[in-house]
């Protein structure tokens, strides 16, 4: 057995409180901790919720924990115990026979050093080679994982790549040592389908070639449901069944598996409301009639030909321009909805930013209009666009950056309403906040706290209710729930439809999950290379696509979520 974890227990140290060591365990409960094997040449896929242990779980083998961490429990690779290996015994093994790829490569690279000078350092830390070696090695890697002109990208940095190039550099740099474990951390969570099921083929044709395990770690049971050969469901620190990846999905024994495999949108169902786990393990059935939807209800965005350019050097003094968006037209009803997917890089959320203002349009007539209350955004001045601001809002896909984490939640709520004039005065602008909060389903005791203490889910709540403290008429959701666990995302979803019914919100629901636009949208734009290549209701888009990249998209989807579960 390559890696074997047996009765695995993590606490981390809270604190002292009256003269007593306080602890939270994130794995295990009570004497009971979490044990599970990984064979050589096999995939093994740890799957639960936000907040389940399973990352605790897979980065305790290395010690990748902070200095408050406490393990106990057996881990041994390849006969050495692991829990007693020091320091320098766990350096030599990190890298060179177990390795890692990340959730997030642009905070796992580097930005300073060259996605070159990141490749070569394991392959001169590791294998002892000279620099001139370990470049071509590095150019060899970067070509075994499709990264195109693989010589040219040694000398790029990070954030001159797409998020599906820096996740293949991510994976060129755990292949330097050719290490016999791969741990993958919800490494496809936050791309789009095609480019998820180029870098789920490439994991699977390298975990082949180089004849490795892998652990692979993910919330979503549709992905791990293509790539694993045995899966452990993990829940609030505790292994919940294990077993077969087929036996898991065919005959699962456990309710929250159950659950989480039921709880997620697919292509063939469209019910008023997603049931979370809480409701399937409850028994509760969810409503499947919502709130009617009046097709002749009053046009509150018409799109004509909006177009953005961005300028790049090229060359010592020249430019050459970049189409981003071209020719984009559409029309979003009061209290519907407007899908807007595509790959990365086809200029969805740039037509979205572009609406907003939030990037300037390309001069004159070339740029398009978007007519609002009979003005055209596109056209207005700074001070014509503040109270337009009021009534167009935007949640984004990452709340952790786009919250203040020097804010309070209270001073984040607040400071909007202030700005624009909202509520007569300070009480009665607090007193609003914190009916907002209810509203999206969050405790007003959430006031005084910070950003970080919050979990993704409840920060994109609070997220929502920021952009409900002015009173909008439209939301342009960009990725809004793209990285949130089944669970968590089904809740905001259900939450979004709710407050859509209440309010009569328009939605611009920019996202890559085709089968959550299904569950969400009215009708579709389909983006590619900043062109709407299909637009139509949304049963028409994606029960009868008409373009082949349009059927690409639902092709890459895994199978799990094209029928009901």
């Amino acid at each position: 057995m390559l890696l074997s974890i047996q009765d695995l227990r993590v606490s981390f140290r809270m604190g002292v409180e009256n003269g007593v060591v306080q602890r939270a365990q994130a794995v295990g409960r009570g004497d009971t901790g979490v044990s599970f094997e990984v064979p050589e040449n096999a995939t093994v896929a740890l799957v639960g919720e936000s907040g389940s242990g399973k990352s605790v779980t897979a980065m305790s083998i290395l010690n990748l924990l902070p200095d408050n961490a406490e393990r106990q429990g057996v881990v041994t690779f390849m006969g050495r115990d692991l829990l007693a290996a020091t320091l320098p015994e766990l350096q030599a093994l990190r890298g060179r026979e177990i390795a890692c790829v990340f959730q997030d490569p642009m905070t796992s690279l580097n930005p300073v050093f060259t996605v070159g000078h990141q490749i070569c350092e394991p392959l001169i830390r590791h294998l002892g080679l000279r620099p001139r070696q370990a470049l071509e090695r590095a150019e060899a890697l970067l070509a075994e994982v499709g990264l195109p002109e693989p010589k040219r990208r040694l000398k790029a940095y990070p954030h001159e790549l797409s998020g599906g190039q820096q996740q293949r550099v991510m994976i060129a740099m755990a292949l330097t040592c050719e290490p016999k474990l791969l741990i993958a951390d919800e490494p496809t969570t936050a791309l789009d389908v095609t480019i998820q099921r180029q870098i789920m083929e490439l994991l699977g044709k390298l975990k082949e070639k180089h004849r490795m395990s892998m652990l692979f770690i993910s919330h979503d049971l549709g992905v791990v449901g293509e790539i694993a050969d045995h899966v452990v469901v993990m829940r609030q620190g505790t292994v919940r069944e294990q077993g077969p990846v087929a036996d898991i999905f065919a005959q699962p024994k456990d309710s929250y598996t159950k659950a989480l495999l039921a709880c997620r949108p697919t292509l063939e169902k469209r019910g008023a409301r997603l049931m979370v786990i809480d409701d399937h393990i409850a028994g509760r059935a969810a409503a499947q009639v919502g709130k009617a939807k009046d097709p002749a209800a009053p046009i509150i965005i018409e799109a004509s030909q909006l177009t953005k350019s961005f300028w790049l050097r090229s060359g010592v003094f020249g430019r050459k321009e970049f189409q981003a968006v071209r020719g984009a037209s559409f029309k979003l009803r009061k209290g519907h909805t407007l899908g807007v997917v595509g790959e990365s890089g086809s200029g969805k959320t740039t037509m979205g930013l572009t609406l907003l203002r939030l990037h300037e349009p390309s001069g004159g007539p070339a740029g398009g209009q978007a007519m609002f209350d009979g003005r055209d955004l596109l056209r207005l001045s700074r001070r014509e666009l503040l109270p337009m601001r009021r009534r167009i809002q935007v949640v984004f896909q990452n709340p952790y950056a786009s919250l203040n984490p020097r804010f309070t939640i209270g001073q984040t709520l607040v400071e909007p309403m202030a700005i624009h004039g909202v509520g007569a005065d300070a009480a009665e602008r607090e007193a609003r906040a914190r009916a907002l909060l209810a509203k999206v389903g969050m405790d007003e005791t959430a006031m005084n706290k910070y950003p970080h203490e919050f979990s993704g889910g409840q920060r994109q709540r609070i997220a929502i209710a920021r952009c409900l403290t002015l009173n909008p008429e439209v939301l342009v959701l960009d990725e809004a729930v793209s990285a949130l666990d089944v669970s968590v995302q089904a809740q905001v979803l259900n939450l979004l439809k709710d407050l859509q019914d209440e309010l009569g919100l328009a939605y611009i629901f920019i996202s890559h999950d085709l089968a959550v636009v299904r569950f969400m949208a009215d009708e579709v734009l389909v983006m590619k290379d900043g062109v709407v290549v299909e637009q139509a209701p949304v049963e028409d888009i994606l029960d009868h696509p008409q373009q082949e990249y349009t059927k690409r998209l639902m092709g890459a989807i895994p199978k799990g979520y094209r029928a009901a579960a």
